[in-house]
């Protein structure tokens, strides 16, 4: 009877298996489970199995490079093993994987062996199941112990984004969709269309248990900078042949885009959009992930801990090569994970940098980098620590050449870089700083006992500061409310013993978020009498026809104030910058809505400029609930006039969902508005 047996079918016992290891999110009808933890399947045979057992083989990679014999016992805890019991003509089969199994795709190949002789009576290898991380094992490498923290760091799909400037935060929201259709198998092809696995698919499959490993090649490839990365950056206009990045609201149309077009790269992102992407590939393979935001950034190009910045007497900009920078702000993403590569203490949260910056092992990448490593100033530690402690620590200085060419050293700025280091709270949608975690508070002997300990790694004495001035200068910027004038406010104090007759030189000019210069909106100069002990102010106004010919979204203005005079040492200088404050998209959804059946939405948003809007679009899209759509407004939207439109969609998954959508037109090119859905059953 046992040499006639045949396997019927295999049953992968998906809807089980998913729920038990939290994946049903990405499918309920294929096996999709996390390594160190079990999985059953049933072999349904001809006949009676009292006679017969199974034998398991795992096959790994496109060319099936890796073979894997599953023990029938547990060994080693890095071996794959599994147990089984007969009830009839069905073999009840349980596999174990071990904590730190290879993830991907895998290739299931189950023998019906006779227990008398060992013969092979017959084989099915048509089950295929994907393997990824576990934060919730706590063998594995992501372990994170807090069910709170897994659920927003692994299973939640929306996420809030913070920009703009330290002393006036903006938020936007983003779908990351690590659950949306196709999005895991995105995932596993960005991985395969790596330099690494391109030039030894196999040896790169031996090394994707390791998430360290895994998460330094995907900064490389979120960016197509020397690779068959996702997206291209770009941060001028035009972004007429792509996407702007200011229009993107998720990162599931990118993923598909750049898999659609075979691996070709996506137009345009820029820093949030590259690290918010990573966050969604990240989640979405099983590795804790979170999207940070440093305010008062440095982008250090030679490696000095110092940013360093040239203007001439009349406040032009010098530039120098590839110089130096200061971005408003600049997102990243941290990924938690223990590090067996480096000294004890190093376990926990990890900066990864997808955005791309400077070259790191002959790619554009940065990170993994311990979040610890950073606080104490330990730069030897891997991966690119010198350059994340420079985008939290960086000293500023400030130099003025003269009309003769000599260098004049007019300030030392040392605590405007690295504020409000932000990430939206498990709590809610709130914002957590997370400063303290990267360094000591400004101006403590900690603080700068470790900026030193930084600048004696790289052998670099610390800057000078010049002596102080009698006089203080500021620059206090009013609200950007985008279509209207604003006004900022220059207050000088002369805290000397007597009156004085100075020279003040103001200049605003526009400039990207990330530091490049636009042109010069307005500049002024006066000479001013300024009584001892006495505060003067001069009030700028910048008039929105005037600052409109260089900003319509993610641009910002920077006032620059420069004083000087005989009785003065060297010239004094103070910044300020502002970030447009954009128009708000209304988004209302019409009553309850339920998984599968239609829902309609309200969008609706109203022109606050003194010109017609051309060309508008709403793009809307949300986890669950639709992929991205365009809706466009048939006609021109006039000054105060409101433009409404409405759109059904069908939700496929239940739960708190978030309707996202920008609006994009030729005046107005940044605006955007959401609404929370509950999707019932």
């Amino acid at each position: 009877m046992a040499n006639r047996m045949t396997i019927v079918a295999v049953d992968p016992r998906c809807r089980e298996n998913n729920s038990a290891h939290r994946t049903r999110e990405i499918d309920l009808k294929r096996l999709i489970v996390r390594r160190g933890q079990s999985f059953a399947i049933s072999v349904q045979c001809s006949g009676d199995v009292r006679q017969c057992a199974a034998a398991l083989d795992l096959h790994l990679g496109k060319r099936e490079e890796i073979t894997i014999s599953v023990k029938g016992e547990k060994t080693a805890s890095s071996d794959w093993w599994f147990t089984q019991r007969r009830a009839y003509d069905e073999l009840l089969l349980t596999v174990y994987s071990p904590a730190d199994a290879v993830v991907g795709p895998h290739r299931l190949a189950v023998s019906l062996v006779c227990s008398a002789t060992g013969r092979v009576l017959d084989a099915d290898a048509r089950t295929k199941f994907h393997l990824l991380y576990n934060p919730w094992c706590k063998d594995d490498a992501v372990y994170l112990n807090d069910e709170l923290l897994n659920q927003e760091y692994i299973m939640n799909e929306n996420g809030i984004i913070y920009m703009d400037n330290w002393d006036a935060i903006t938020q936007r929201r983003w779908n990351f969709g690590q659950f949306e259709d196709k999005v895991m198998d995105i995932c596993f092809e960005i991985l395969d269309n790596s330099t690494e696995a391109i030039r030894d698919s196999k040896k790169d499959l031996k090394q994707r248990y390791d998430p360290v490993y895994v998460s330094r090649i995907l900064t490389a490839m979120v960016n197509s900078n020397r690779d068959r990365g996702v997206l291209q950056g770009r941060w001028e206009e035009p972004y007429s042949d792509g996407v702007a990045p200011y229009r993107w609201t998720g990162s599931v149309s990118i993923l598909h885009k750049w898999s659609d077009g075979g691996a070709r790269q996506v137009k345009y992102g820029q820093c949030w959009v590259f690290a918010a992407v990573t966050t969604t590939v990240l989640r979405c393979l099983g590795i804790p992930a979170r999207n940070i935001t440093n305010f008062d950034s440095a982008h250090d190009t030679d490696g000095n801990l110092s940013l360093d910045y040239l203007v001439d007497e009349d406040l032009r900009i010098i530039k120098k090569g590839r110089s130096d920078s200061s971005w408003n702000f600049h997102c990243w993403v941290e990924a938690w994970m223990r590090r067996d590569d480096l000294p004890q203490g190093n376990d926990g949260w990890q900066v990864l940098d997808p955005t791309p910056q400077e070259l790191s092992d002959g790619d554009f990448r940065c990170g993994p980098c311990p979040v610890k490593a950073i606080k104490v100033g330990n730069l030897g530690i891997k991966y690119d620590a010198p350059f994340v402690f420079a985008e939290v620590n960086a000293d500023i200085i400030h130099w003025m050449v003269r009309k003769d060419g000599q260098h004049q050293k007019i300030r030392v700025d040392q605590f405007s870089i690295g504020k409000n280091i932000s990430t939206k709270s498990v709590f809610g949608n709130r914002r957590d700083d997370v400063t303290q975690q990267y360094k000591y508070p400004e101006g403590t002997e900690n603080a700068r006992e470790v900026y030193a300990k930084a600048q004696r790694a790289i052998r670099e004495p610390s800057p000078e500061r010049p002596e102080s001035e009698k006089f203080l200068l500021s620059v206090k910027p009013g609200k950007l409310v985008f279509g209207s004038d604003v006004d900022i406010v220059v207050e000088l104090m002369n805290d000397g013993r007597k009156n004085a007759d100075v020279h003040l030189n103001m200049a605003v000019t526009a400039e990207t978020y990330n530091g490049i210069h636009l042109g010069m909106v307005q500049r002024e100069t006066k000479q001013i009498s300024v009584r001892a002990n006495q505060v003067h102010k001069e009030v700028v106004r910048v008039g929105f026809d005037d600052y409109v010919k260089y900003i319509s979204g993610q641009q910002h203005l920077k006032m620059t104030a420069l004083l000087a005079g005989e009785g003065l040492r060297r010239p004094v200088m103070a910044t300020g910058r502002m970030s447009p404050v954009m128009p708000q998209v209304l988004v209302e959804v019409c009553g309850k809505t339920y998984q599968g059946q239609q829902a309609t939405c309200s969008i609706s948003f109203t022109n606050p400029l003194k010109v017609p809007l051309k060309g508008g679009v709403f793009n809307v899209e949300g986890a669950g609930l639709l992929a991205s759509t365009e809706v466009k407004v048939n006609s021109d939207i006039g000054p105060g006039q409101k433009a409404l439109v409405k759109l059904a969609f069908i939700p496929f998954r239940t739960g708190v969902r978030k309707l996202l959508v920008d609006f994009f037109s030729d005046g107005i090119k940044d605006a955007k508005g959401d609404a929370t859905v509950m999707v019932r059953k």
